[in-house]
């Protein structure tokens, strides 16, 4: 009984506190009373302070529920199926990307947060998935299809919807608002009251909602703790950063936005212990590491300039960029993790690069991945002009070459891109589409008109089995190759998220750092040839310890002359360990 009073007098008071920050006007214990209820309080759990969610052993998948398609099966079962015959041990969790009914966007315009899209299964299909997987899903929280039931209600002046979106005038001071598209900012509709102004910070199909409006909290509470009861154990807290607005400041990463952000902590933690929180804001990184506030908003953030610069250090041959950046980046804190990728659905955004690469770096990017099929999309800074915000394409193309062009080494190269993540600290994530070495998508993007197509292909599961099958393919050099790499990596203890990195100071275009494990019993020394010529390593500038035996993991070659010096091919890697 004492751990119950314990479990929930805990809860509701920080339940108010939080609620007292972002409601001043409202009365905190009403509103208390409210989330409550929409809990289970037998369920509630004084939380672990600080509890490490995650081992070496865990590694993401990021996918559509219909990059896979099998005719006369659902996709989310033709996804399943894939999973369990070709990725199984490899990967612990799997990140569904929006599987609700959309009319946009590619899901991120979400209709109906309560289904699943009918045309990709159903709830017993992503509760098989979850029962293989730790699960991972999106609450699209900032905005909602205008084709949703609670925009249609706020057209006609009805609840629940009339009084959930931001409405603006066009008197507003609007002029430091940033955002990444360059649309116009609010959308004229045509209600029961009049023409309202409503807030489209991405598309006009997709609208704002008011969090000034308590009840809009409450719903998205709501379906949370619905995803929970359909075995959600990762929740991706979509374009979180714009979720708070203030007429005359940026309307990003507001007070407001990290306290909301604080309180479904909250509620996660004590609700459904081990539950993670990702918040994604894809930013400089600054801005981004500010989602872990004191080791009580998010458990993982997105390592968004990863992605930026390696792709650059791997065009250029220059790692130097790369490691300034790792050399800056403070360990995550206790209980907290980075998430690392290298691709996802969206684009390789610049955003994030901002500061680390040059104006003229950027631009050579930029022309050296129009060369290879690539798509260029920009935002609309406020100083009212267009900026990069990413580069459209997928990464197995984007690696074709480098600034001097296409040549022969687009596997190697996408390999040494795919194990320098593997070896960093964080946890890995990966897009579908890098395990399968998937191809620019040309038709997708004429079907769609939108350039993100390009890298969302979906793949007819007999077309891509065969390709499988075939030994010689680039699909399969690459999956086999990675998944043989991933399973290395899980049983190394020095590759923790959260196990001690150094960078290295070895010469370009040489890029290496080191890893420790927590008990200091295994050391691992990350090697990565980022050029396209062979390049010499002397042991001695690893200073290996000499009383250790030492040896490739990649490889299995053992090094008993420390004094030697190896001759790397282009973009050869190395896991030099001592165990």
């Amino acid at each position: 009984m004492n751990s119950d009073f314990s479990s929930s007098s805990g809860f509701y008071a920080q339940l108010q506190q939080h609620l007292s920050f972002l409601y001043p006007d409202a009365n905190p214990e009403l509103l208390t009373g409210a989330i409550a209820a929409e809990f289970d309080q037998a369920a509630l759990r004084v939380p672990l302070p600080f509890e490490q969610l995650w081992t070496q052993e865990d590694c993401l998948l990021i996918t559509y529920g219909d990059s896979i398609i099998h005719s006369g099966e659902k996709p989310l079962r033709a996804l399943k199926r894939f999973l369990d015959d070709y990725i199984d041990e490899a990967i612990s969790s799997v990140h569904i990307l929006p599987f609700c009914p959309f009319s946009s966007d590619d899901g991120f315009a979400v209709i109906d947060y309560e289904a699943v899209n009918e045309e990709l299964g159903g709830w017993d299909d992503i509760a098989a998935i979850s029962d293989s997987y730790r699960l991972m899903a999106d609450i699209v929280i900032n905005h909602v299809s205008a084709e949703s039931q609670w925009f249609r209600n706020f057209v006609a002046g009805t609840e629940p919807g009339a009084s959930w979106f931001l409405e603006a005038s066009l008197d507003d001071d609007l002029s430091h608002v940033v955002r990444p598209r360059t649309s116009p900012l609010l959308r004229p509709t045509e209600t029961a009251d009049g023409v309202k102004y409503v807030w489209c910070t991405f598309s006009h199909d997709q609208v704002d909602f008011d969090f000034r409006n308590p009840q809009v909290l409450i719903q998205f509470l709501k379906v949370i703790r619905l995803y929970l009861e359909q075995g959600v154990r990762i929740f991706r807290l979509d374009a979180i950063g714009f979720l708070w607005k203030v007429s005359g400041t940026s309307c990003l990463h507001l007070p407001q936005t990290h306290e909301v952000v604080r309180l479904i902590r909250t509620v996660v933690d004590y609700y459904a212990p081990g539950t993670i929180l990702i918040t994604e804001t894809n930013v400089p990184n600054h801005e981004n590491l500010t989602y872990f506030g004191n080791r009580n908003e998010a458990h993982v953030i997105y390592n968004f300039s990863l992605a930026p610069l390696l792709l650059h250090s791997l065009l250029t041959g220059d790692p130097e960029p790369l490691k300034r950046w790792m050399m800056s980046m403070p360990p995550a804190p206790q209980g907290c993790a980075y998430l690392n990728f290298t691709a996802s659905h969206d684009g390789i955004g610049m955003r994030p690069a901002e500061g680390l690469i040059s104006d003229y770096e950027q631009l050579q990017m930029v022309e050296t991945i129009r060369g290879f099929g690539g798509r260029i999309s920009a935002r609309r800074g406020n100083d009212g002009a267009e900026h990069v915000y990413e580069l459209n394409i997928s990464l197995f193309d984007a690696l074709r070459g480098t600034i001097s062009g296409a040549d022969e080494w687009q596997v190697e190269r996408f390999l040494c891109s795919q194990t320098i993540m593997l070896g960093l600290e964080g946890i890995p994530a990966f897009y579908i589409h890098s395990l399968l070495a998937t191809p620019n998508d040309e038709d997708g993007v004429l079907r769609s008109g939108q350039n993100r197509s390009i890298n969302r292909h979906r793949w007819d599961d007999d077309r891509l089995r065969s390709l499988l099958e075939d030994p010689a393919s680039h699909q399969s050099i690459v999956l086999r190759e990675l998944t043989r790499r991933i399973r290395l990596r899980c049983a190394q203890p020095a590759f923790h998220p959260n196990a001690t990195q150094y960078t290295l100071q070895l010469q370009a275009p040489l890029f290496a750092f080191w890893r420790q494990s927590h008990d200091r019993s295994q050391s691992i020394f990350c090697i990565h040839n980022m050029s396209d010529t062979r390049q010499k390593l002397r042991l001695v500038d690893l200073n290996l310890i000499t009383m250790n035996e030492w040896k490739d993991l990649l490889s299995g070659d053992e090094f008993a002359d420390h004094t030697a010096a190896l001759d790397l091919a282009p973009y050869q890697c190395l896991w030099v360990s001592n165990s």
